[in-house]
């Protein structure tokens, strides 16, 4: 009679955690940061698979690692922002509670699977005075393991995180325009390990959350306008 091969629970999730973050890490880095207008999402992506994507209203969506997974939880995010939007009203579907849903998907793929995902995400959320239960702007990090955190002011997933936060905590200040909030971030990318020395415009994906804009706050800038914004 043959016995099942024995692993210890303890090493079979510090071997899959540390599979993940291999994966995250050779992903490039994207900055996540408040300025005056609302949020605004920057990557480094030079190809045209989109690393950033809206939910709904006011969420937004930023992914690190693996495409295929973590373009699949954004669809899977959207569909239920939709149903609760369709269940209850539009103004019900926060950031805060798809976060949660995420770090559970996530979270119990990491503790079933063999291979748990490769991603890290970011849930983006600008806040609407105009609403009957008004919330701030959030930003909502869900790691690998399905851990879920909140962050004020900035957030970075992907790549050399410890040296980009340690620089934005250096130069980010509350009130930044967006042009300042984008050079900011293009800054910052270009100091990561991975990252590209003298990032173009070209090579930069940018996302906003405009609150000033109605209905839709979501806006994905052009190669142009953000040309412009870095000028």
């Amino acid at each position: 009679m043959s016995f099942p091969f024995y692993v210890n629970p303890e090493q079979m999730t510090q071997d899959k955690a540390e599979f993940a973050r291999k994966g995250i890490a050779r992903g490039r880095s994207i900055v996540t940061l408040l300025y005056e207008g609302g949020v605004v999402l920057v990557a480094e992506n030079p190809t045209r698979l989109n690393k950033l994507g809206e939910v709904y209203d006011r969420i937004a969506f930023a992914g690190v690692g693996k495409f295929s997974e973590f373009d699949r939880l954004r669809k899977m995010g959207v569909q239920w922002a939709d149903v609760e939007g369709y269940r209850f009203s539009r103004d019900d579907v926060r950031g805060k509670a798809l976060a949660n849903v995420y770090g559970q998907i996530v979270g119990e793929e990491f503790t079933r699977s063999m291979k748990p995902f490769e991603v890290e995400i970011v849930v983006a959320e600008v806040g609407d005075p105009d609403m009957a239960h008004p919330e701030p702007d959030g930003l909502f990090k869900v790691g690998f393991d399905g851990t879920v955190s909140d962050h004020e002011d900035f957030c970075v997933i992907g790549g050399s995180v410890d040296n980009l936060q340690n620089h934005l905590q250096s130069n980010y200040r509350p009130g930044l325009s967006l042009a300042e909030a984008l050079r900011l971030g293009r800054d910052t990318l270009q100091r990561a390990e991975n990252g590209t020395p003298d990032l173009p415009a070209e090579s930069l994906e940018v996302c906003t959350l405009d609150r000033s804009r109605s209905g839709r706050r979501f806006e994905r800038l052009s190669k142009d306008r953000i040309r412009e914004l870095l000028a």
